[in-house]
């Protein structure tokens, strides 16, 4: 069992060691494709969580600027709202002093009328004003909650594959919505609670001076004493604040990992150790909460328990004003209101200041995803693609290694052509660069040496759009999205009309099944298409690239995973789709490429051998050691 702590400073000092041994991990079950885990975390967060240490500023808020100014219309309004409360409630202490004055203590019941309608009129001003107020910053905040993530999800849409190769899912799904749900906190009550704070703050001060100008320069002499606690603890809580979002981004990660892989985990019997794992860090990330909590109640607890002492001794000093003559008793009663007005508004603005540090590491973490930029930028100016497609592609002395990690070659000196309508295979051992190929032809990295063309154009001289355009792919395990099967066929051309889906799916021999679902292509598929077959999800890829109708395919073991009779229907819809395209095959199966034009063999990320199968069959080299291991009854020419 894993002992789950709830010691939010253990959190803080095993952090980075805790990262150490799961990057150590990673590195040991490395495959030849980029592992999630080779994250180098816990040195950015280490060197986050000192700079945080470093700045106790709020600075990472300019951020949320530009999109609050999209909207000045409504900020004009909750602006002009929130003076007018203001104005309000710092009037109705001069109505007090009034109605102490000349009501009560001249005994006037007509005075005690008018000042006390005065202060309901206020009142009623100030409900007005205030839920005014509260209205349009809601609906700011709404707004810009929406805008934020809008586009921090468009530009992760816009990064290249190597970021996702760093970068954990869940940890991205915690930051769209953890941390703009935060931001939007902010900006629906922390920020007007903070301007209504500091406006009160600076109009009683004023009305202070105004009322009586010896003991408001007492009050300002006693300020640092609110404001240096403030300062100290900020700096702690804006570095236990970035901690505890990258703790609840820890657990966002591991819960998203482990739903998606449930029938897995049951399968290994794993329930009970992923729920402990699951417990230990909901607890770390509890600790490490309740330690910024105990910070941020300090704070508060010695705010306010200075800001009461001073309006004691304001009592105390006041009424030895009254008693020598200097102010009157209802001046000492109108000072003393704006005295716990601001005494009231700093403590607000200390609890604010905290819940801002918490913002400003968020903002911080959405900041950081928006001001990632691609490491393949676009061409200035690109190049057109023929038109109309030509179907070539070729790769001239291509060297590749994944940025996770560089010193590993994947591919080395990589060159060889495919011709319009051509069939080539390509075959070679578990790790040996197969799928890196496709990756490279999509761009979805760029090559460290050499060049790759498609149609004649250098892939780094085109938009990706473009590029990608040219080719459709069905992989080895299809990605089917939640929806409809004509919503997953659609995703090939969203503006395919019904007739052209129902005809890509025929095509693709989908309507066998189809016929049999009770809403027909209006049936539900579930997650990832959980309500389908695998011979059904891989059908279902094919209608889809059948109707993107592109003019190179790329088969990425696009049957390997299939029964005998999933494959047969599988490989009817595959020999579809290839009539009149250039096609490129990855395979384990030789039985499946034999009739290729032109099978590729690659081992070790080099190009070791091509030709026919029955050419490489009478090399004898390293595809014929594939096949005799495949085709044990079959003779060796």
């Amino acid at each position: 069992m894993v002992v789950a702590s709830t010691s939010g400073n253990a959190y803080f000092d095993r952090a980075n060691h805790q990262k150490k041994e799961q990057k150590n991990m990673a590195n040991e079950a490395a495959q030849p494709t980029p592992d999630k885990s080779d994250v180098p975390e816990g040195a950015a967060r280490a060197r986050d969580d000192k700079e945080s240490a470093r700045r106790a500023s709020l600075k990472p808020l300019k951020a949320l600027v530009p999109f609050l100014l999209r909207y000045p219309k409504r900020l004009v309004l909750t602006l002009l709202f929130l003076l007018i409360a203001a104005a309000a409630q710092l009037s109705i202490p001069i109505f007090a002093a009034g109605l102490l004055d000349q009501g009560f203590i001249e005994q006037n019941l007509d005075a005690v009328a008018s000042f006390g309608w005065l202060i309901l009129m206020v009142a009623a001003i100030m409900a007005v004003a205030g839920g005014a107020r509260h209205y349009f910053i809601a609906v700011i905040g709404e707004r810009v909650l929406t805008d934020i993530r809008t586009a921090v999800f468009k530009h992760l849409l816009q990064l290249d594959a190597t970021y996702f190769d760093t970068h954990r899912v869940g940890e991205l799904t915690s930051r769209l919505n953890g941390d703009v749900a935060t931001v939007r906190g902010a900006i629906g009550s922390s920020a007007t609670l903070a301007l209504r704070s500091l406006v009160t703050i600076i109009g009683a001060v004023v009305m202070m001076f105004l009322t009586s100008v010896q003991l408001a320069l007492a009050v300002v002499v006693g300020l640092p004493m609110l404001i240096i606690p403030i300062i100290y603890f900020a700096r702690r809580l804006r570095r236990m604040s970035r901690i505890t979002q990258d703790a609840l981004a820890d657990l966002s990660a591991i819960a998203t990992e482990a739903l998606s892989a449930t029938k897995t985990i049951k399968s290994f019997v794993q329930e009970e150790n992923q729920a402990n794992n699951f417990v230990f860090h909901s607890e770390e990330s509890y600790g490490a909460e309740v330690t910024r909590l105990k910070a941020r109640s300090v704070l508060i607890a010695i705010v306010m328990f200075l800001g009461t002492g001073a309006v004691v001794m304001l009592i105390w000093w006041g009424a030895k004003s009254v008693f020598e003559g200097s102010v009157s008793a209802g001046q000492l009663i109108q000072f003393l209101i704006y005295a716990i007005m601001a005494s009231a508004a700093l403590t607000n603005m200390s609890e604010i200041f905290g819940s801002l540090q918490t913002v400003a590491g968020a903002t911080e973490r959405l900041v950081e995803i928006l001001e990632t930029k691609s490491t393949m930028p676009e061409p200035e100016n690109p190049l057109s693609m023929p038109e109309p497609p030509l179907g070539t592609v070729e790769f001239s002395d291509v060297d590749f290694s994944y940025a996770t990690r560089e010193n590993e070659v994947v591919l080395k000196n990589i060159s060889f052509e495919v011709k319009p309508g051509e069939t080539v295979a390509i075959v070679g051992p578990s790790g040996s660069g197969k799928s890196t190929i496709f990756a490279l032809l999509q761009r979805f990295y760029d090559v460290n040496g050499g060049s790759i063309r498609v149609d004649g154009v250098d892939a780094r001289e085109v938009r990706s759009q473009d590029l990608r355009r040219r080719f459709s792919y069905v992989e080895q395990e299809s990605i089917i999205f939640a929806g409809t099967i004509a919503d997953n066929i659609r995703f090939g051309k969203m503006d395919a009309s019904d007739e052209e889906v129902i005809e890509a799916a025929k095509a693709a021999l989908v309507d066998e099944f189809v016929g049999r679902l009770s809403d027909g292509y209006n049936s539900v598929v579930g997650e990832r298409g959980v309500m389908l077959s695998g011979g059904q999800k891989q059908r279902l890829a094919i209608a889809r690239a059948l109707l993107k109708d592109a003019p190179i395919l790329l088969l990425d073991e696009a049957t390997s995973s299939l029964d005998a009779q999933s494959e047969h229907l599988v490989q009817k819809a595959l020999e579809r789709l290839m009539q009149g395209r250039t096609t490129l095959v990855i395979a384990h199966r030789l039985a499946t490429i034999r009739d290729a034009d032109r099978i590729l063999v690659v081992d070790g990320g080099e190009l070791i051998d091509q030709g026919t199968h029955k050419e490489l069959i009478t090399k004898g080299g390293r595809y014929a050691q594939l096949a005799k291991l495949q085709f044990q009854d079959e003779p060796s020419n």
